[in-house]
């Protein structure tokens, strides 16, 4: 099976590199931070012409990564405070965005000429497997570089492993929250209590209550797209997978369990669905949705609407009744950085990333006020994290959130994550929108993902 996926990915590679989707711009994060113009940082933008690449210097390293008010942001606050106690050290950034990296990956590769990557880069975490597995040249090896693995959320550092090496370092944190509006659920006599360690079918029924009293649904989202689908099947650790690869969605009891729950919510008015994500960010802001229910990057949208500050609470989502190991915990986008091949400090890298985002409370509470929420564990621990948010009720939310992270259950993401994901879509499309039945749809979805695998 691997050696037949291998051959598919060389040939279609260049389409699968243009499939990658998730945050690569700063639509949902906050921007209230300038960038950091210290003397430990450079930064450079991608202007279709030459972009840094490989090794600096001995104290220099070559980075690149998208979103200025994000991952650029925190970055340079890494650079910064490694730079305290390492004098000379910089960093020069080459401002990329998630999919333009993956594509010039894929032309090093090709061109057999990897000395134009640069020594660090980010990437999307749902597609570490393809690119490890496709290009395992690509990528160094951190098994044994001396960064505690162990210290950020096990799902996490599962996206960047592959055959029980590690290839990337964990950087922001995409655990699912359930945010709710507090006023809306007490017109409905609810507190956030009632919707805390709920199963699907409890919060269905809390959410017709809800609808009946307030005329509001519980939920929105943007229709055809499976992300809620995806955060309940990593609840159970399930996935679109086999271990050995294969695909798996006929004969799955907790994808087959998890649409029927969503299209029973569209069928029952308390899940609406929009066309766009400005409709899907609207409902949120004008109070036409009594819950947002994502990864815990929704907090900067839902932020926008300052005059709902202290109107919402967080807490968990919740698990499906009936699939093995369910939890109310999942996860829904994220990255994490790589060492690249042509690395000539290998030794620096590490240790720079070691220093900061794999160790640094400093770092984590530095860029907390981006909204960069950390998935290693100790971050959790610190005071920036644990300040009450008056938005969220006083709630201490960043300590919950880092929390919710090391519950979340691992799963098989693969290198055919996005086909599987666009598959599982169009049948969810067919399902509310057609009328078509569960399974009709869902071996549709099995015979799409399928042919793209060359299966």
């Amino acid at each position: 099976m691997k050696r037949k996926v291998i051959s598919v990915l060389l040939a279609s590679t260049m389409v699968l590199s243009m499939a990658a989707c998730g945050s690569s711009g700063s639509d949902a994060k906050d921007d209230g931070a300038a960038k950091d113009d210290g003397a430990a940082t450079e930064e450079k933008k991608d202007d279709g012409a030459a972009v840094t690449e490989g090794s600096g210097g001995d104290n220099t390293l070559t980075v690149w990564t998208w979103d200025p008010n994000f991952n650029i942001f925190a970055m340079n606050k890494a650079a910064e405070i490694y730079a305290k106690d390492h004098e000379g050290f910089k960093i020069e950034i080459g401002e990329i965005q998630s999919d333009d990296i993956e594509s010039k990956i894929t032309t090093a590769v090709q061109a057999n000429d990897l000395s134009t990557l640069p020594d660090i880069f980010l990437m999307q975490d749902n597609s570490f497997q393809k690119y490890t597995t496709f290009y395992p040249d690509v990528f160094t090896d951190l098994t044994d570089s001396g960064i505690d693995f162990s210290q950020f959320s096990a799902a996490k550092v599962a996206y960047s492993t592959l055959d029980g090496k590690n290839y990337g370092v964990p950087f922001d944190n995409g655990a699912v929250i359930n945010c709710v509006r507090t006023d809306i659920l007490e017109q409905a006599g609810f507190t956030v209590d009632d919707f805390t360690d709920l199963t699907w079918s409890e919060y269905m029924e809390k959410a017709k209550v809800v609808l009946e009293k307030t005329k509001t649904p519980m939920l929105t989202g943007q229709a055809g797209s499976p992300d809620l689908i995806m955060m309940m099947l990593q609840s159970c650790g399930a996935s679109l997978f086999t271990e050995d690869g294969s695909a798996n969605i006929v004969g799955n009891d907790a994808l087959k369990e998890a649409i029927e729950v969503y299209a029973q919510m569209v069928k029952d008015g308390t899940l609406v669905e929009v066309t766009d994500w400005d409709q899907y960010i609207s409902s949120l802001n004008s109070g036409t949705a009594a819950s947002a229910l994502n990864g815990c990057w929704i907090m900067a949208s839902l932020k926008l609407a300052e005059d709902q500050s202290g109107k919402w609470a967080m807490t968990n989502m919740p698990k499906l009744d009936k699939a093995p190991n369910a939890a109310n915990y999942s996860n829904n986008g994220g990255s994490s950085w790589a060492i690249s091949a042509n690395c000539k400090n290998v030794d620096l890298a590490v240790d720079f990333l070691n220093s900061t985002f794999a160790g640094s409370n400093e770092f984590y509470d530095q860029i907390i006020v981006n909204g960069a929420l950390a998935t290693w564990a100790p971050a959790g621990e610190s005071e920036a994290y644990n300040e009450p948010s008056d938005f969220f009720g006083g709630d201490t939310v960043y300590a919950k959130i880092v929390d919710f992270a090391t519950k979340t259950p691992s799963n098989v993401t693969g290198p055919f994550y996005y086909d599987a994901r666009d598959a599982v879509g169009a049948a969810l499309s067919q399902i509310t929108q057609q009328g078509v039945d569960v399974d009709s749809a869902l071996q549709t979805a099995q015979e799409t993902l399928e042919f793209s695998m060359g299966a």
